[in-house]
């Protein structure tokens, strides 16, 4: 279904976390697309930094996000293959209290549709931890790229219909809250 014009678009605030042992700021061409993509639908960029591809570190500053009260959604590029030094996966769930399991599925399926049996090989994944929605994308610029325009510019709109992640936003934590 098509977005809901009676709705009122609802800005987030979006972390990029890239990880690579080698790139600099200036060379993140994925970090880089994913600000500006981010950008030009509305949204803000709340925070963004490269990592090495350390399980520990990537662990640490995701939970440093969700515990940020000015950070509604974290993303990030790179370590979900599946050398010995691609651990995003591994430190992404470290820090999920939930996991949005369909997130890797849909992700599947637009890479099958680009690059054929080689989306097979991309452990891209989601998830939710202290009200924060996690992204955990691929490095590659084209699938950083397929998974803005084909599923998270659509989920992270409010008016997105027949649902959409922003309407739960203020609900991910409930169970926390006293009743």
């Amino acid at each position: 279904m098509e977005n809901g014009s009676e709705r009122e678009f609802i800005s987030c605030r979006i972390a990029i976390l890239t990880l690579s042992d080698t790139r600099t700021l200036q060379e993140d061409k994925s970090g880089e697309l994913l600000k500006q993509r981010i950008l030009a639908a509305g949204h803000s960029l709340a925070d963004r930094k490269i990592l090495q591809d350390d399980r520990d570190l990537i662990s640490n500053q995701l939970r440093i996000w969700v515990s940020d009260p000015n950070i509604d959604i974290i993303i990030s590029t790179g370590g979900t293959g599946l050398t010995g030094r691609d651990v995003s996966i591994e430190a992404h769930r470290d820090v999920y209290e939930k996991e949005i399991d369909a997130f890797s599925i849909v992700f599947t399926s637009v890479s099958m549709a680009k690059i054929g049996t080689s989306a097979i090989q991309s452990r891209a994944t989601a998830g939710v931890s202290n009200g924060t929605y996690l992204f955990a994308l691929p490095g590659s610029p084209g699938a950083c790229i397929d998974a803005w325009d084909e599923i998270l510019i659509k989920q992270l709109d409010y008016r997105h219909k027949p649902c959409n992640f922003i309407e739960i936003l203020p609900r991910l934590d409930e169970h926390k809250r006293r009743k």
